[in-house]
């Protein structure tokens, strides 16, 4: 069914992102503008889409219709046709819905945190243009136009990663983020172009994919499915190409908030889940998608427990989650992975807030022991971390709880047993770290006389909103042995996902065991951190504290052999042997010049001498030859 409201979802932030630059021009050029307008346009542009997409989600609630609107023919070229399209089936409705919903809520936050800075407009156009980015993507009917937002969300991060520019270190963070990216979308290009001439060259729309995977050999679907995950790999920050997302917490905390909750990272989990009718046909490239979500949430989950940056840990946090996702949609439980996207997206954007409005009560400190030493009074913002820390952790009946465990019971039902237990460690790990984040800056002993610090509403008022969230979620996929209708399931299953069904001993026995490892990671925290000295705050020594070295490695292994190769190419190569070639041979041209040149000197008479030695010439030769 068409609809002209589609598009109303991407353009009102669109509008508003060219508006507040407009805006912000006319401020640094010609008259100062107050921060009051862009923070309207900021946060009025976004509820606006949220609107639109709650108003869509009802109707297709109680119509069972799917929305789709065709702008204009973009490329149209041989076989190759391709739509300035929009869909909205139940998939990148429900995405919209809390993409919109928690993004409003950012872009309200954003107005305290920012609050006072020169670059107030700056950050408000870039704000509500990585929203818009966000919603091209998810709402793309094609995977070319759904690309442009894809590349979109990768530019804006670019941009608000070194908001701070001034600093050479955001610099290098941003530059880290985007060339890290484009390796994985170089690999997602060469997904659709596999993908392309896999299929015969048909229409790129989604549906007329999945209508002709039939016509493709599977070793082809094998390559493009691959490739595309390499995409993924990037956006969504996955062994091998995760080194990016800690570094970018360079940022203000609004957009690290932003790219972790609702944009972004999650861009290759929906992916994934978008082209569900492919990786259905090959499950080994699934497999593979699980195996690396796993590892990598170990891996992550690992490196967080020495990290004593704030947000660094958060940052380690969300690759971990985004692991456990990529375990459920690799395993064909598309529907679980995204309740996980869901629920994440409500109380990882809470703790980075809660997070950045500790950082700022403390003078932007980030160091969680240095935080401690100086702890601050914020019974707000230290309740409601504690709400997420818990829902992170996966305690009944926080929300966290129940799209993790439909996760771990899903690896188990399907025998991986392997990926099962190492998720159950790294939930473990999860809990133990992130209360150890919690202890140390909220619960213990510090000499310093706590101050209250007073903190604005556009702060606190989303926190507790994003609160509710954490909280409640789950309940809207609520297992059936609790009672629940699992209406996220219900509402995806045009994805065709695999479901949990085993026999309700067994799945009280997975759900008792993974409350029991939370608790055990919980209590571990406690003993070591609820007391602990902060004064004496432990170092980021050893190979844990150092990431494993896999930064030093990376510079090793690409930046200096790159940086060597190009001195290679820039010495030897092009100036002695290209330059070389090219200045010899000049040189030479130019001595012939210079020696030709020395017959055209303008002096008559040598010029009457060449003539009469060449009349000489003629003569003698006609003599000798006719004889004359």
């Amino acid at each position: 069914m068409n609809t002209s409201l589609l598009v109303w979802i991407v353009l009102a932030p669109l509008l508003g992102s060219i508006l507040s630059g407009l805006l912000y021009f006319y401020h640094i050029k010609k008259s100062k503008v107050s921060d009051i307008y862009f923070s309207l346009i900021g946060t009025i542009t976004p509820l606006i889409s949220f609107l639109i997409t709650l108003y869509l989600f009802l109707r297709m609630n109680d119509e069972k219709i799917i929305f789709k609107q065709q702008l204009f023919t973009w490329l149209n070229v041989d076989k190759l046709n391709i739509e300035m399209a929009f869909l909205g089936d139940n998939l990148s409705i429900f995405m919209s819905m809390f993409v919109t919903f928690v993004g409003w809520l950012i872009h309200i936050y954003a107005i305290g945190y920012m609050k006072g800075d020169n670059g107030f407009g700056k950050f408000f156009a870039y704000f509500n243009l990585f929203l818009a980015s966000m919603l091209i993507l998810v709402l793309a009917d094609n995977p070319i136009i759904l690309f442009i937002g894809w590349e979109g969300v990768g530019v804006c991060s670019y941009l608000l990663i070194k908001f701070y520019y001034g600093n050479k270190e955001n610099v290098l963070a941003a530059n880290k983020a985007f060339i890290a990216n484009r390796v994985g979308d170089f690999g997602f290009l060469l997904g659709v172009v596999t993908l392309f001439f896999a299929l015969g060259e048909v229409d790129l729309s989604f549906a007329s994919i999945e209508a002709n995977l039939a016509n493709a050999s599977n070793e082809l679907l094998v390559l493009s499915g691959f490739l595309l995950f390499v995409g993924a790999m990037g956006k969504s920050a996955q062994i091998p190409l995760y080194v990016w997302l800690p570094d970018a917490m360079a940022g203000p905390t609004p957009i690290s908030a932003l790219i972790h909750a609702a944009t972004m990272v999650t861009a290759g989990v929906y992916m994934v889940a978008r082209f569900h009718f492919l990786y259905s046909g090959i499950e080994e490239i699934g497999l593979f998608i699980a195996y690396i979500g796993a590892f990598s949430a170990l891996f992550a989950a690992i490196i967080a427990t020495r990290q004593t940056d704030i947000k660094k840990i958060l940052a380690y946090s969300t690759m971990s989650q985004l692991g456990y996702m990529f375990i459920a949609v690799g395993l064909g439980f598309y529907s679980t992975g995204l309740f996980h996207v869901f629920t994440h997206a409500f109380f990882k954007a809470m703790l980075f807030m809660g997070a950045g409005g500790v950082i700022m009560a403390l003078h932007h400190e980030q160091n969680i022991f240095k935080i401690a030493q100086h702890r601050a009074s914020l019974p707000i913002i230290a309740t409601t971390f504690l709400i997420g820390v818990i829902a992170i952790s996966g305690i009944p009946p926080f929300s966290g709880f129940f799209s993790k465990d439909a996760i771990l019971a899903a690896a188990f039902q399907e025998g991986q047993y392997l990926i099962w237990a190492i998720a159950m460690f790294t939930a473990f790990l999860t809990a133990f770290y992130m209360f150890r984040m919690y202890f140390i800056v909220f619960v213990a002993p510090t000499k310093h006389d706590e101050q209250y610090v007073y903190t604005s509403k556009t702060i606190t008022i989303p926190l507790l909103i994003l609160a509710l969230g954490a909280i409640g979620a789950g309940f809207l996929n609520l297992p059936a042995i609790f009672g629940g209708n699992h209406f996220v399931d219900t509402w995806l299953s045009q994805l065709h996902s695999k479901h949990i069904h085993m026999d309700h001993t067994t799945e009280y026995v997975l759900m008792a065991l993974s409350i029991v490892v939370a608790a055990t990671g919980i209590m571990a925290a406690y003993a070591k951190y609820a007391n602990f000295d902060v004064s004496r705050p432990e170092d980021e020594t050893g190979l844990i504290g150092n990431k494993f070295y896999i930064d030093e490695l990376y510079n090793i292994l690409f930046v200096q052999s790159t940086k060597k190769l190009s001195t290679f190419i820039d010495k030897v190569v092009d100036a002695k042997i290209i330059d070389a070639f090219v200045m010899n041979s000049s040189i030479g041209f130019v001595n012939i010049g210079k020696r030709v040149a020395m017959i055209q000197n303008a002096n008559v008479r040598f010029y009457a001498a060449f003539m009469l030695i060449g009349m000489t010439a003629v003569f003698i030769y006609l003599y000798i030859t006719l004889g004359l």
